[in-house]
């Protein structure tokens, strides 16, 4: 069955597109929407986003064995972000986590939890977990504050104690100007937590073994990620903004050196992007980012240094 929003029922409402359906991309004023939630008078319906609880005694122990977070001692009411990688350490899924003193909530990108269920019960083995799929019950809503769940059928008395609506765009605007990489659309299939800041806030270098670590400690400690995530500020007069995969060249010679993850304007900075750069691509170049038929010009942001880990340096002889 299709998810649609309750939200979409108000005036002005006008549903996004992929990846983002069932949800508001607006309310009929982008802008005021961006401002309302920047000053944290205003939440984004992000009930789209997939939902799943793990219960159990050993829910947090089993997780810490397969996630890429320290969650063996996660609190009640502690929030925090985990990765599921491959066995070559390319990331299958981002993880927002809170315990509440019975289970664990996860919420994921939307169309990913079938296959993070099935995962996580493949691997229950003799744990004491019972996994399950809640997204009709619970509903993701987003603030200044970060995310926080509420039952499904009280979003549409949201607005009366988080503020005023706010859209999809409003959010991707402020996420993109922060620089947050997001699965599926900033990654590809090939994305290693190093390349786009993931280390920071869902990786905790310390702990004990987990699926995909080797690559993951390999690259911080030897440094240089293959791409790196970078901010691209875009050419505010040119109307088009970049599309998901719109690729990214170099000036002079035309070669692609990237592609672009997402892209909106902002009410401050104007039109800007993420995008995934090939590692060496000078960081003071002015790129050229072609969306069809338009080519814009883009000025880059650091978001992962180039040198990114490099804790140990060869000394040749």
């Amino acid at each position: 069955m299709t998810y649609r929003s309750p939200l979409l029922a108000l005036p002005g409402a006008v549903e996004a597109e992929p990846p983002d359906s069932g949800v508001a991309a607006h309310y009929g004023d982008p802008m005021r929407e961006q401002r309302r939630l920047a000053n944290g008078e205003a939440f984004v319906d992000l009930s789209h986003r997939g939902v799943v609880r793990i219960a159990g005694p050993d829910r947090l122990t089993w997780l810490h064995s397969l996630l890429s977070q320290h969650v063996a001692d996660l609190a009640p009411g502690q929030h925090t972000e985990a990765l599921l990688l491959s066995p070559h350490g390319h990331v299958e899924h981002h993880l927002r986590l809170s315990d509440d003193g019975e289970a664990v909530w996860a919420t994921v990108e939307p169309g990913t939890t079938g296959a993070l269920v099935e995962f996580l019960r493949a691997m229950q083995f003799l744990m004491r977990v019972h996994v399950q799929d809640v997204g009709t019950e619970w509903a993701a809503i987003w603030t200044l504050g970060g995310e926080r769940l509420i039952p499904t059928e009280a979003l549409p008395e949201a607005a009366q104690t988080h503020g005023a609506p706010a859209g999809i765009w409003a959010y991707e605007a402020l996420r993109i100007a922060r620089g947050d990489a997001r699965l599926g659309l900033d990654t590809d299939h090939r994305t290693i937590p190093n390349e786009v800041g993931w280390i920071d806030t869902a990786v905790h270098l310390d702990k004990g073994c987990y699926r995909g670590q080797e690559t993951v400690a390999r690259v911080h400690t030897l440094g240089r990620p293959p791409r790196r995530l970078t901010r691209l500020h875009l050419d505010g007069s040119v109307e088009t903004l970049p599309a998901h995969c719109d690729r990214v060249l170099l000036p002079d010679s035309g070669k692609e050196v990237g592609f672009v993850g997402s892209a909106a304007r902002h009410f401050e900075d104007g039109p800007i992007a993420l995008a995934l750069l090939k590692r060496n691509v000078p960081m003071d170049a002015t790129l050229m980012v072609k969306a069809g038929d338009v080519t814009i010009a883009a000025a880059q942001e650091v978001v992962v240094d180039p040198e990114a880990g490099l804790h140990v340096r060869p000394s040749l002889r």
